[in-house]
């Protein structure tokens, strides 16, 4: 693959991770009434819907105005945007590590989007599986952890190791 079609595909992963937050959260906010509950696996998965003005967890929602802005919006824009342009000017990085920050920067501009347009981000599914309880969360979100599974994977496949120059 020839590194203008590595960066199609690239562009694709983090427009189609953007498509697919987006419609599910137009979707929710259209289908899902504030404090309603919709269980869709018993008690396990449900849709409950929340606009959360800050970021993970709401860290940061009580900042106020242009630190709001500066610290959610301004740069995370600058960062995301710094990963799109590194992913682009480095064709030879290992597909698992190229699609994996695709992921997190297509969840990411999908957040973004949210908070710059919305003035919060759509947060409508939580899982409760026994153990493992999460918050409110979105697509975006979704496709941030799987990025960053796929970044911490690649940091340990094994790689063959180029042989030393003898003289």
């Amino acid at each position: 693959m020839n590194k203008q079609q590595r960066n199609i595909y690239v562009l694709i992963i983090v427009i189609a991770n953007m498509i697919f937050d987006q419609f599910s959260k137009y979707e929710a906010r259209l289908n899902i009434a504030y404090d309603q509950t919709i269980n869709v696996i018993g008690k396990h998965f449900i849709l409950t819907k929340i606009e959360n003005s800050g970021a993970f967890l709401s860290t940061g929602d009580s900042l106020e105005g242009s630190v709001k802005f500066i610290f959610l919006s301004l740069l995370p824009l600058i960062a995301l945007s710094y990963g799109i342009y590194y992913l682009l000017r480095h064709p030879y990085l290992p597909r698992l590590l190229a699609f994996g920050i695709s992921f997190v920067i297509g969840g990411g501009l999908g957040n973004l989007y949210d908070r710059i347009v919305y003035g919060s981000v759509t947060d409508f599914m939580h899982v409760d599986f026994l153990l493992f309880k999460t918050g409110i969360f979105n697509l975006a979100d979704v496709s941030i952890m799987v990025g960053m599974v796929m970044i911490i994977i690649n940091l340990y496949v094994k790689r063959p190791v180029p042989e030393l120059l003898e003289d």
